[in-house]
């Protein structure tokens, strides 16, 4: 055997000289070997001796500044977000061109439709030089002579304010009172205003009032003697002398002189304007120069108020036919009442609050009208106000004794307007009969809703929910229901089926006693007697005084729409308000509820601070 293996590829290993060739040979035969290594499969070895170590394969990156990734990661990514960006996209676009059915808001409640037209009133009764948007189309300016026309009068600049009712005459009084009503409403429910729009409107209606107010006396001084209490006048007893009764005229139109009444001892006047003034600067806290104004005026008013004591009417004057004064003790107690929320000065509360007052008051004693709140008498409202501040700030000594009297006879006062007592009759129809029977009711009947609303509202501010009338409790929906079916009276609920708020609902007083809404407005002037053809036709008026609550129906239900009887169809600025607060109390959302802390807003802590705690001990 020989030495020399052979081949692993097929071939022996020695070379042969005996078996040389030529080149061409060799090169076929390597090409016959060529061919016969590669007809047999090759394991890996025999493959990596071959082809000798593998090329690997280079990965990619994407520099990103702050970081490399792989640029097949980053191509992932990018991928995928542009993916889920394109479907998120598609959807979108799906949703936004699907109709969509919306719930629609629910239809305002009768409170809230005639609240809009209760606070247009107003904007009819305004006097002086009109804003250029009071949006009734009927009326225009006037008494742009008022002061002026009168040599006898201190006071030159009388424009402005408020006509009181179906004639042209500006009662100070009745008019305080229902700018009172007003601020306080909006204290109270400013959120409910807000919700019907009607925020600024109600602000416009206050402020243009007080702006009047700050006129009628001297505001810039701390102390003063007079203030005007009456532009016109009334009286017809003495014979056909032009006046703002006898005539019957636009008061666009008013060629007859009206005098200025003023009064040197008006402790009632003055205190009802203090009240006005101070409730206002509390609705103006926002706008601080107006608020100081005002409460500065509040202040020389109710100084002037206790300094210079009597009655406004007294003495055979003019108001004492529309408007008189029975007493100015319920005044004191609500003025003070007003100027210590408007101040935080505790003197104030301690004279609201000092027993001799409210006695002097009727606090103690019933009487057929007491619980009554009107233009005349405020002692009903001053005593829920000041239940306010036991229910909220709970004061303590030396307040609470009168203060727990004070809650406790609202208490009562709101168990008589419940039908279960006999405080008070009733018509056939529900009307409570606030005013025995006597004319014009409704204008009490409002305040006191207003009053059962707040009161209801006040207890569940408190988490209380209602109060005793002797032996029996009842809920606070009890004296809420007593407020809505007395207003839905109003409204229409009733006998005649007749809304007594003109231009709500479809059946209302077409002939109200009104010398602006009765004759119309054309290239005529009708001179004093030349409108009483307007007052004594029995055509509808004209013009619709839009809002107005006439003076309502007799002891009967029966109403006669009648213009020349003012029992019937002659509206109030003072009604009004009460039926404005009455009806933004009722309006809107139950829960919304009173706002418990703008009153409090300049009234201090009830207590002394506690002392800080004492510095770390050090050794």
């Amino acid at each position: 055997m020989s030495i020399y293996g052979r081949d692993p590829w097929g071939g022996p290993l020695e070379i042969n000289a005996a078996d040389s060739a030529t080149d061409d040979d060799r090169s076929r035969n390597l090409q016959d070997f060529d061919r016969a290594a590669l007809s047999r499969p090759l394991d890996e070895t025999q493959q990596s001796w071959l082809l000798g170590p593998g090329e690997q394969k280079k990965k990619k990156y994407v520099d990103l500044g702050c970081i490399i990734v792989s640029r097949k990661l980053f191509l992932w990514t990018v991928g995928t977000l542009l993916a889920a960006g394109f479907v998120a996209g598609f959807i979108t676009l799906i949703v936004k061109t699907v109709p969509r059915h919306h719930r629609a808001h629910p239809p305002p409640d009768n409170y809230t439709i005639a609240l809009h037209k209760a606070l247009m009133f107003f904007n009819a009764q305004k006097s002086g030089k009109l804003p250029r948007h009071n949006n009734v189309s009927w009326r225009g300016n006037s008494g742009m002579n008022d002061g002026k026309s009168d040599p006898s009068s201190v006071t030159k600049d009388l424009v402005g304010g408020y006509y009181d009712a179906g004639d042209a005459i500006k009662f100070n009084f009745p008019a305080s009172f229902a700018m009172t009503m007003l601020s306080w409403s909006v204290i109270e429910y400013s959120a409910k205003y807000e919700a019907a729009g009607e925020l600024n409107h109600v602000k416009d209606i206050i402020k243009w009032g007080t702006d009047y107010f700050l006129k009628t006396f001297n505001s810039s001084a701390d102390t003063i003697d007079r203030i005007a209490a009456q532009v016109g006048v009334g009286d017809t007893s003495g014979g056909p002398t032009p006046n703002d009764h006898y005539c019957w005229m636009r008061p666009e139109d008013i060629d007859y002189p009206r005098p200025v009444y003023e009064c040197h001892s008006c402790s009632d006047l003055g205190a009802e304007m203090a009240a006005a003034l101070a409730a206002a600067s509390i609705v103006f806290k926002d706008n601080k120069a107006y608020s100081q104004k005002l409460v500065h005026g509040a202040k020389t008013l109710f100084k002037f108020s206790r300094e210079q004591r009597g009655r406004y009417s007294a003495g055979g004057a003019d108001a004492a036919i529309f408007y008189n004064s029975t007493s100015y003790w319920d005044e004191y107690v609500w003025g003070a009442a007003w100027l210590y929320y408007a101040t935080g000065n505790s003197s104030y509360l301690q004279l609201a609050t000092t027993p001799g007052l409210a006695k002097h008051a009727g606090a103690f004693w019933g009487g057929p009208d007491y619980g009554v709140l009107s233009w005349d008498n405020k002692l009903a409202g001053a005593q829920l106000l000041l239940s306010r501040l036991r229910l909220f700030l709970s004061p303590g000594y030396p307040y609470e004794e009168i203060l727990r009297t004070f809650h406790n006879q609202t208490s009562i006062i709101m168990c008589s307007y419940l039908p279960f007592f006999t405080s008070f009759n009733r018509t056939k129809g529900g009307l409570i009969q606030l005013n025995h029977g006597r004319p014009q009711p409704l204008q009490y009947v409002v305040n006191a809703a207003f009053l059962a609303t707040l009161y209801s509202d006040y207890l569940a501010a408190a988490d209380t929910p209602g109060w005793y009338c002797g032996p029996n409790f009842y809920s606070t929906d009890v004296i809420r229901k007593f407020a809505e079916t007395q207003i839905d009276y109003i409204l229409g609920k009733n006998p005649r089926g007749m809304s007594f708020v003109v231009g709500f609902g479809n059946h209302y007083p077409k002939h109200v006693h009104h010398r602006g809404a009765s004759i119309p407005k054309n290239s005529i002037k009708y001179n004093c007697k030349g409108g009483w053809k307007w007052r004594d036709t029995s055509k509808p008026n004209p013009n619709t005084i839009v809002g107005a609550m006439v003076a309502g129906p007799d002891k009967h239900d029966g109403f006669h729409d009648v213009r020349a009887n003012y029992n019937y169809t002659e509206p109030t600025i003072a009604g009004n308000a009460g039926l404005v607060a009455s009806l933004v109390a009722l309006s809107g959302d139950k829960s919304v509820g009173i706002d418990k802390n703008t009153i409090f807003s300049a009234v201090p802590p009830m207590f002394p601070t506690p002392p800080p705690p004492p510095a770390p001990w050090k050794p």
